[in-house]
């Protein structure tokens, strides 16, 4: 089922609905820790029902379609030639679920959420926006050391994020929309030294994934940009 162009949605069909009460009945049951063989009648039904469905996994080439895979690119930061002695932690971003994972989101209306058809994030979308941030922050040569958890950094401050808006709004003009909350918390003593909300937009100029890609990517190095110039004036 397909809502809005370039837009997919699962159904469960009445078919995957038979196949599932089949696997599900008693004869599936057994002891923890076993595998059980099925009986030949109902592992044959279980095929017979596979084969007619359409683009069934069992066909020859009958599986889905590789998906388009996609990258944001990090900003380029304004160099500080008088590098400090603090070092930073970018934590990993918090986010609801919709935008923890590696599905591209699209708004085609309030509080409607779907997700970008054959495409998506290389991997989920916190980890990407945590690694481009840091390299931003680290091009900017404003701090000793910047470095994600478990790379042995003395950490003095910590930047926390959280991904509030990663999406294609659809409608009078498709844009592409993030919203970043930010915390600059001293690792000392566990005191938050500053927040501020940032958010930028750019509209799609073209059609296909690449566009809604390339606007997305657009408007998360605007706001990256903005973070890593506050931050510098805040650690």
């Amino acid at each position: 089922m397909t809502g809005e162009p370039g837009v997919d949605i699962g159904v469960l069909t009445p078919q995957t609905r038979i196949i599932e009460r089949i696997q599900q009945g008693p004869a599936a049951k057994g002891v923890a820790g076993r595998r059980v063989k099925q009986p030949t009648a109902l592992v044959s039904s279980v095929f017979v029902l596979a084969m007619l469905l359409p683009g069934c996994a069992l066909l020859p080439g009958g599986g889905p379609a590789p998906l388009d895979t996609y990258e944001l690119t990090s900003p380029s930061a304004e160099a500080h030639h008088a590098k400090r002695r603090t070092q930073v932690l970018i934590a990993e971003p918090s986010a609801l679920k919709a935008l923890d994972g590696q599905n591209i989101v699209i708004r085609s209306g309030p509080g409607v959420i779907q997700y970008l058809k054959g495409a998506q994030w290389a991997d989920r979308l916190p980890k990407i926006v945590q690694a481009r941030l840091a390299e931003s922050v680290q091009r900017s040569g404003a701090f000793a050391g910047v470095g994600r958890p478990g790379e042995g950094l003395a950490i003095d401050f910590q930047v926390l994020v959280e991904i509030r808006e990663f999406e294609i709004r659809l409608g009078g003009g498709d844009t592409a929309t993030v919203e970043l909350f930010v915390k600059i918390l001293n690792d000392r003593n566990g005191v938050v030294r500053a927040a501020r909300t940032f958010k930028a937009s750019s509209p799609v100029s073209g059609t296909g994934n690449d566009a809604y890609i390339a606007a997305l990517d657009r408007a998360f190095g605007k706001a990256a940009s903005e973070i890593v110039s506050w931050s510098v004036t805040v650690m």
